[in-house]
C-alpha cells in the first residue's frame, strides 16, 4: 500500500480509484465542483498598445492572505508547448500559481482520504485566455500540460521555502488517478 502520513491528511493511493478521463470541467472561479480547499480568482489584465500589465500579488490580500511574509517563496517556471508536469503534491505546503504567458490544462485531484472531495479531479484552462489564480491546499495533487502553440509561463507562490521531505510525486499516467491528457474536443 503506497501511504503518506500528512500533518493534514492521509494520502493512501493505492485506494484511490477515478474513472478515466478529466474529471470536473472547472469554468467558473465560483463552481461547486471545486476540490474542497481550492480556491480561484480572477487576475485583472490592462492591456494596451504596448502589452499588457498584470498584478500578480499583494502579501497579506486575497488568496495569499494568509502567507507568512518569512517564508513564502515567488518562483516560475517556462516549459514548452505540450509538456507535461504532473502530478506533484505537498504534505504541508500551499501553493499559488499565477499563468503569466501561454495557455496551461490544470489537473487537479484530491488525495486526501479524509476529505469530502478525496479522489475528485478538476481540470481548468487558464492563462492567456482565461487569467485565473489558484490556490492548491496541501494534499492536493497537481500538474500540468502546456495547450497551444506557445511555450507558457508559470509564477507560483508557496507559503513555505522549498523543502524535498515535504513533496511527493505520482507519474502523470499513474493508474489509479487515470488522467486523460489527450485533447479532449478534436
Amino acid at each position: 500500500m503506497t501511504a503518506i502520513g500528512t500533518a493534514r491528511a492521509q494520502i493512501e493511493l493505492d485506494s484511490l480509484s477515478c474513472p478515466p478521463g478529466i474529471g470536473k470541467l472547472i469554468t467558473r472561479p465560483d463552481s461547486s465542483d471545486l476540490i474542497e480547499g481550492v480556491r480561484i480568482a480572477p487576475i485583472a489584465l490592462w492591456p494596451d498598445d504596448r502589452g499588457y500589465f498584470l498584478e500578480v500579488v499583494r502579501m497579506g490580500r486575497d488568496l495569499v492572505a494568509d502567507f507568512p511574509a518569512a517564508t513564502t517563496q515567488i518562483s516560475g517556471a517556462l516549459s514548452y508547448p505540450g509538456t507535461i508536469k504532473a502530478f506533484h503534491f505537498h504534505k504541508h505546503q500551499t501553493d499559488c500559481w499565477t499563468p503569466v504567458q501561454g495557455m496551461f490544462q490544470v489537473a487537479l485531484v484530491d488525495l486526501r482520504s479524509g476529505s469530502r472531495t478525496w479522489g475528485v479531479r478538476n481540470t481548468m484552462y487558464v492563462g492567456a485566455l482565461r487569467p485565473w489564480q489558484i490556490l492548491i491546499p496541501p494534499g492536493v495533487g497537481h500538474g500540468y500540460k502546456v495547450v497551444g502553440a506557445d511555450p507558457a509561463i508559470l509564477v507560483y507562490l508557496t507559503d513555505r521555502f522549498y523543502d524535498p521531505a515535504d513533496e511527493g510525486r505520482i507519474p502523470y499516467n499513474d493508474p489509479h488517478i487515470q488522467y486523460d491528457w489527450e485533447t479532449q474536443h478534436k
